[in-house]
């Protein structure tokens, strides 16, 4: 059960719930979860960086999501993409909570952001995984 602020909230076809029909995770239940970190070149930034977070396979573990899911990444601007949640396991994808040891604020494309290792995997350098890679994220609708 969150205590702190809402940082991401799951609906849809989950198998657990912390609230009503909902997983919520506040900003202590996402560190709790394996974390890693990816030191990769973006799109979207000048230099390498080294991107940490929660592993996102350990996400939707917790809220109980089926490996064949697809997801709705939504963010706080409403914009979305879905994404294979086979995706987050196949590839070791985390939702990056800090970029160089500092925290990701809304305004650097926080609070989440999901980062694929774009350097260890040419075939993850194309417009398909730099679309899923969404930013500022607020929820995840499975389905």
């Amino acid at each position: 059960m969150p205590e702190g602020s809402a940082v991401l909230t799951l609906f849809g076809n989950i198998k657990n719930t912390n609230l009503d029909d909902t997983w919520v995770f506040d900003r202590e239940m996402l560190e709790s979860l394996p974390q890693a970190s990816v030191i990769t070149n973006t799109p979207w930034y000048d230099e390498v960086g080294e991107f940490e977070g929660p592993l996102a396979s350990a996400i939707l573990e917790a809220a109980g999501v089926e490996a064949s899911a697809s997801l709705r990444v939504i963010a706080l601007n409403d914009y979305s993409a879905v994404v294979p949640a086979s995706d987050f396991a196949e590839f070791n994808v985390i939702l990056a909570m800090k970029l160089n040891g500092e925290t990701l604020r809304v305004r650097d494309k926080g609070p989440l952001f999901i980062i694929y290792p774009f350097d260890s995997n040419p075939d993850l350098n194309s417009e398909v995984y730099y679309n899923r890679s969404v930013w500022q994220i607020k929820s995840i609708e499975v389905n």
